[in-house]
């Protein structure tokens, strides 16, 4: 799946890889839910994680690849 994601792309968080993720354990686990719910767009990207600007009034994110999936 991480092959067909690229900058700009639009994906959506996929809920059980990140609740059950390293990252989740280290903060805070109350994910609110437009996290869920709607789409993001990617911004840029390294070699295992992506900066993702939702379409609500809130700051980019940096998720492992692993954890978006496509939106098509």
């Amino acid at each position: 799946m991480p092959a067909k994601l690229k900058k700009g792309a639009l994906v959506r968080v996929i809920k059980e890889k990140l609740e059950n993720s390293v990252e989740a354990k280290a903060s805070d686990q109350r994910f609110p839910s437009y996290i869920f719910e709607s789409k993001g767009e990617i911004l840029e990207m390294n070699d295992e994680y992506a900066l993702i600007r939702f379409y609500v009034p809130t700051p980019s994110v940096w998720l492992r690849l692993d954890q978006l999936e496509p939106i098509e």
